[in-house]
């Protein structure tokens, strides 16, 4: 199953990695840690190469983000909150979660995007704050850029120490079924079990 799913992303090569790493941001469907651990493993095999994998990670991941930042800066505030109470189920999010994103982005300034990149969790969602907040554009997309490059560059040299390892390759196969299959999972729940605050 390992090499199924490594063949996949090396025969999609880096336009392949750059498709992944959009969508992983919008909506992540696989982690990135995967995505670009497995192009690490890519490197070591010699069927890709740092740079251009580098490249092709970043930009996607910097477009990605950048798609949730166009979002809040286009849309404001109040065009915004009519849209969170209408698919808030869907987004598995209310308006107070918008609300705290935003003071949590005010209060730790503009650098706290570079910082989010580290984080599983929050490197997505710091970017609608920071449109709401009107960051200019340049600023959050050279932010994104450097914290994910950083990340990146971490995650493909991790990619290639895994590949060293006999016998580890083979179980990332199954780490990577069951991360998909718990991302959707706990998606499906999130849905199923969510209630808007009063």
């Amino acid at each position: 199953m390992n090499d199924w799913i490594i063949s996949l992303i090396e025969q999609g090569g880096y336009w392949g990695i750059f498709a992944l790493m959009v969508l992983e941001n919008i909506f992540p469907p696989i982690p990135s840690e995967l995505i670009m651990g497995v192009g690490g493993i890519a490197v070591a095999r010699g069927s890709m190469t740092f740079w251009p994998l580098l490249l092709a990670g970043t930009v996607g991941s910097t477009l990605g983000n950048y798609a949730w930042f166009l979002v809040g800066d286009r849309f404001g505030y109040a065009r915004l909150r009519p849209f969170v109470a209408r698919w808030g189920r869907w987004l598995t999010m209310d308006w107070e979660d918008v609300e705290k994103a935003t003071a949590f982005f005010r209060r730790h300034g503009q650098w706290v995007v570079f910082a989010m990149r580290f984080s599983p969790f929050l490197r997505t969602m710091i970017s609608l704050p920071a449109g709401l907040s009107h960051m200019r554009h340049w600023k959050f997309l050279a932010f994104t850029f450097a914290g994910a490059a950083v990340w990146n560059t971490l995650l493909i040299h991790g990619g290639r120490m895994v590949a060293r390892f006999a016998g580890v390759e083979r179980l990332l196969g199954d780490a990577i079924l069951v991360l998909t299959a718990g991302i959707i999972g706990w998606y499906l729940w999130r849905v199923a079990t969510w209630k808007p605050r009063d």
